[in-house]
């Protein structure tokens, strides 16, 4: 069964309930090894590549990452389409509960044309590189005024054999409290899904908004690759 098999049987309602509950929902292992290899490889070729950053220059952190060119590749482009339709009605729902007035579309090919009218017309999805000492600061991938609520990150390589260290890391800021952080068991082949930048949670008068931003703990040892994956596009 292809990774996209096993995306769409995925037990989506479990997963939703655990971004309610905890922020970040994670899938079991989807994508084969064969699958991350052939992902991870793509860096390699910079014909797959719009743009690459150099992390140090503009303070991000220290590392490497670089955002695909339109035509995506197949997997990242099936991943990034059938990821948002099954997102698409959890986002309306924290748009509800967040007092909105925003409705997103069931179909990501119609989000990306409410990006373009926005005047986003860059590809967003990217692959990140890190090595021995590189770390990531903790941000938001917000890319414009129009974002969908929610990203994904794919981990491309595996946690104690091809490097140590290098922790997905989530911190929850809330009204008049103090900062909640969360690191998810993010593991070889296995799909997180989390907000870009706020995300609903229940209070006495309904629920409050919680800012979200993420980042990666230092790589002790090795080399880290993982895919990024935005839905909306970029100025």
């Amino acid at each position: 069964m292809s990774c996209t098999e096993k995306l769409q049987a995925l037990d989506w309602e479990a997963l939703q309930r655990d971004l309610d509950h905890r922020g970040y929902g994670l899938t079991p292992p989807l994508l084969s090894a064969a699958e991350c290899a052939g992902l991870a490889s793509l860096y390699d070729h910079p014909d797959n590549f719009r743009t690459t950053v150099v992390m140090a220059r503009h303070g991000f952190g220290s590392g490497e990452y670089k955002y695909f060119r339109y035509p995506l590749p197949p997997l990242v482009q099936a991943l990034r389409t059938l990821l948002y339709e099954q997102l698409a009605p959890l986002a309306n729902h924290w748009a509800q509960a967040l007092r909105l007035q925003q409705h997103w579309p069931d179909n990501h090919a119609e989000l990306l044309e409410l990006c373009r009218r926005q005047g986003q017309t860059r590809p967003t999805p990217l692959l990140l590189d890190y090595s021995t000492g590189d770390y990531n600061c903790l941000h938001r991938d917000l890319y414009g005024d129009l974002h969908f609520p929610l990203q994904a990150v794919i981990l491309l390589s595996r946690p104690g054999e091809d490097f140590d260290g290098g922790l997905f890391t989530l911190v929850e800021n809330r009204p008049r409290r103090q900062s909640r952080c969360e690191v998810p068991p993010l593991g070889f082949g296995q799909i997180l899904v989390f907000p870009v930048r706020d995300r609903p949670r229940p209070s006495v008068r309904g629920y409050a908004r919680a800012s979200m931003r993420h980042g990666v703990t230092t790589i002790s040892r090795g080399h880290r690759r993982t895919l990024g994956i935005i839905f909306h596009d970029a100025l």
